[in-house]
């Protein structure tokens, strides 16, 4: 019944190694078909989920921080149903607060079935104080993080670019999504991101391969204590 969360450095390695664990340990990772049994509990359709992770947000400049308020985050489409029987698609705005509730409660209803891995999203301040979650943060030296990136690029763009060019790109791409994840943890759960005393064990990628991470994880969650039965 054990939970895990990791919060991981972008291209650090971090979402393979949680596929890896879920993999040897038989558990589900935490993605949009949970998101989808969440939103069934709250009589929500499909059509009506915006997973609303650190992937999808992105850092405010610092007028939007000062001024803005919360803001729509998606657009979702919602067939509606007049008493003719017609149907329409209404356009529907998701404002942040929505989202992130929504997200919230998918969490919380992840942890009460158990066995799952939940890859960022304010899992580690969400489930902070539960003694059956592991909470493990992901980290790489910024070269190897960049040399990661470079070759996805590469592999997106099918195009031959200048490596300098290419090493901007994903040193952009790198300090964004770090950017946005640090501010996701600090805007919403008061915390620092790479604050230490939030997991049990910082992992290197740097030090570790894959496997020998996802050993590590799984000798740490042997020693969880068993989750109370009601």
């Amino acid at each position: 019944m054990a939970v895990i969360t990791i919060s991981r450095q972008y291209a650090s390695g971090g979402n393979e190694i949680a596929l890896r664990v879920c993999e040897r340990l038989g558990y589900r990772i935490f993605d949009k078909r949970l998101m989808v049994r969440a939103a069934a509990v709250l009589g929500l359709s499909e059509q009506e989920i915006f997973d609303f992770a650190e992937t999808s947000y992105k850092a405010k400049s610092f007028l939007e921080r000062v001024f803005g308020g919360s803001q729509d985050v998606a657009q979702v489409r919602l067939w509606k149903e007049d008493a003719s029987g017609t149907r329409s698609v209404q356009e529907l705005a998701l404002s942040e607060s929505a989202a992130l509730q929504l997200v919230q409660f998918a969490i919380r209803d992840a942890y009460q079935v158990g066995n799952v891995v939940i890859v960022g999203r304010g899992g580690q301040a969400l489930l902070a104080d539960q003694p059956d979650v592991l909470h493990v943060r992901v980290v790489a030296p910024e070269e190897e993080r960049i040399q990661r990136v470079k070759e996805e690029l590469r592999q997106a763009r099918q195009a031959y670019k200048a490596d300098i060019e290419v090493r901007r790109d994903a040193q952009d791409r790198i300090a964004m999504r770090d950017a946005a994840s640090a501010e996701y943890l600090s805007r919403f759960y008061n915390i620092r991101w790479d604050d230490p005393q939030h997991y049990h064990m910082v992992l290197n990628t740097g030090k570790l391969d894959v496997e020998e991470a996802a050993d590590l994880i799984l000798l740490a969650v042997e020693h969880l204590p068993e989750r109370a039965v009601a």
